[in-house]
């Protein structure tokens, strides 16, 4: 009975096996394109699933007691793939849910080449041209709120919408 099924001539013995192979893979890789497909549901909203738009720094007592002894928080290369996107955190004031501002991390009156680095524990930075400046010299965002609660999140909806035009709401200043 296989002798019947099995192919005769060479050309055939050295094509189907081939072309069966192909077939198999081209199946194979539909397969997996459809599961792919189906699992990664709306298309239009990838970008929301691949980029966080969010990001959850960590209790909001723990960050008050941490910025207090050591200083502001320095998040480099946060937002997108260049350190020209770097922010810190700061916290003032007394209350643990009041205080809260995000700047870059470059200076105000330079443009984000001017990288600055922090001062160890302390809340002073150094900038490119080796000036020291506070928190307040830094420029301030507009597209990066922080959100206060329980825990301190900062928003990046804003920075990473290529359309969007209005700033979410927040909770600190």
């Amino acid at each position: 009975m296989l002798e019947r099924l099995r192919p005769k001539s060479t050309f055939a013995r050295a094509v189907l096996p081939v072309a069966g192979g192909m077939l198999f893979f081209a199946f194979f890789g539909m397969v997996t394109w459809g599961v792919a497909a189906l699992l990664s549901g709306n298309p239009e909203r990838v970008n929301d699933r691949l980029v966080p738009q969010t990001f959850e720094v960590g209790s909001t007592e723990y960050l008050a007691s941490l910025i207090a002894d050591d200083g502001p928080l320095l998040f480099q290369g946060l937002i997108g793939a260049d350190a020209d996107r770097s922010l810190v955190l700061d916290h003032t004031g007394d209350l643990v849910g009041e205080g809260w501002r995000i700047r870059y991390a470059y200076p105000a009156d330079r443009d984000s080449t001017c990288h600055v680095t922090q001062v160890k524990h302390s809340r002073q930075f150094t900038d490119c041209e080796n000036r020291t400046l506070e928190v307040d010299d830094l420029a301030r965002p507009t597209d990066v709120t922080p959100v206060v609660g329980d825990t301190v999140i900062i928003d990046l909806r804003v920075a990473n919408a290529s359309s969007s035009t209005t700033a979410p709401s927040t909770t600190a200043g």
